[in-house]
């Protein structure tokens, strides 16, 4: 079976492993001499070790506001997961294109690319821009350097479009995220004598339970927003790590966790109700743990009311409820930095992201090429 343009440059794209630890500069290189070969403007922007690169592309005049398509190379780890073929060689199997990042978001970034060659053969009133980020799957960091430039020398955008799966559904929001580690120390001695000692792990459970306090809270008393599956305000306790041997009284332990928050909801003001909680239950433990931010990055919250929302409703053939995604994207920070509108909207579904035998649908792939030639033909 004959492969569309965006679906045989998807192909490329898998094979770049750009899981976030490794560096994405091959895929980069790559997607930048593809656009310069169609006299397309391309700027880079790296990371400190010059191992990482953001790339920014433009077509059309840049002294108008234009609309941008953005979207994140680094795809997330393979280790230990069972997967039926090579997650970094393509396989095209009754429809659906298997491979890493097939669908969390190089589809997307497939479908983008190949918008742009089409502008770049075209006379755009209106510019179209591609921005594609690094470490995105490591809370959103790439990005915030490419923005730090974007904000001095581009014009505010008319509208940013996210490309994550969505089923080519437009999402106008979804929660904040904020990552903390609680550090609880203790004092080392033989467990013989464990009473004599200050337990780190036992400090640990304090921590623990004002966390859970907090989201119990939450859960039957906070803010609620029913476009969201889980509607509330959550907190969420991942790693645990502490004790070296049995015998031994542990003399740390420390606890990685998250809140991924509504907008009315401020993560701050959540962790001084956990150290209130510890505090009035457990004021023992305050001098043994530290409580520290680690990452986050904003929710996004675009108004149904703004102009952009009906443009790209207008790009795509059937009328889709507008929702929310109860995952995290980069949208809050281009709010915040470009000051415009954000709209998340992207061929694939979540539900087959970050697990073995990822994929994406040919007919999503199909859909997303339809809706952004609509964009382009409205920018023409």
């Amino acid at each position: 079976m004959a492969l569309s343009a965006s679906a045989a440059l998807l192909a490329e794209l898998v094979a770049f492993d750009t899981t976030s630890h490794l560096s994405n500069l091959e895929l980069i290189r790559f997607v930048a001499a593809r656009l310069q070969q169609a006299g397309i403007d391309v700027d880079l922007v790296y990371n400190a070790e010059h191992t990482k690169a953001n790339l920014f592309a433009s077509v059309g005049p840049k002294e108008r506001a234009g609309i941008v398509l953005s979207g994140h190379t680094d795809v997330v780890p393979v280790a230990g997961q069972a997967w039926s073929s090579n997650p970094f060689q393509a396989e095209v199997r009754e429809g659906l294109m298997y491979g890493r990042g097939t669908a969390d978001m190089k589809g997307f970034i497939a479908c983008a690319i190949n918008t742009m060659l089409q502008a770049a053969a075209l006379e755009v009133h209106t510019p179209l821009h591609l921005c594609l980020s690094y470490d995105e799957e490591i809370g959103c960091i790439g990005v915030r350097g490419i923005l730090d430039v974007l904000k001095q020398q581009l014009i505010s955008p008319k509208l940013v479009i996210i490309g994550e799966p969505t089923l080519m559904r437009i999402a106008t929001g979804h929660k904040g995220k904020a990552v903390y580690q609680a550090v609880c120390r203790g004092q080392e001695g033989h467990s013989a004598m464990a009473p004599q000692y200050t337990n780190a792990i036992h400090i640990a459970s304090r921590v623990i339970d004002g966390i859970t306090a907090t989201q119990t809270r939450l859960a039957n008393q906070g803010a609620q927003d029913a476009a969201y599956d889980v509607p509330y305000t959550t907190l969420h306790i991942g790693k645990i790590n502490g004790g070296k041997a049995l015998n031994i009284v542990p003399n740390e332990c420390v606890v990685d966790f998250e809140i991924r928050h509504l907008p009315v909801d401020e993560p701050q003001a959540l962790i001084e109700e956990v150290h209130a909680h510890i505090e009035t239950h457990h004021a023992h433990a305050l001098p043994w743990l530290d409580i520290a931010a680690t990452n986050q990055y904003p929710g996004l919250d675009t108004p149904i009311t703004v102009d952009a929302l009906r443009f790209l409703q207008d790009c795509l053939p059937e009328p889709h409820p507008v929702g929310k995604i109860t995952f995290g994207t980069e949208g809050g920070l281009f709010t915040q930095a470009l000051d415009c509108p954000v709209l998340v909207c992207g061929p694939g579904s979540i539900n087959v992201a970050h697990k073995p035998d990822e994929y994406v649908a040919l007919s999503q792939l199909d859909a997303c090429d339809a809706f952004l030639s609509s964009v382009l033909q409205r920018l023409h």
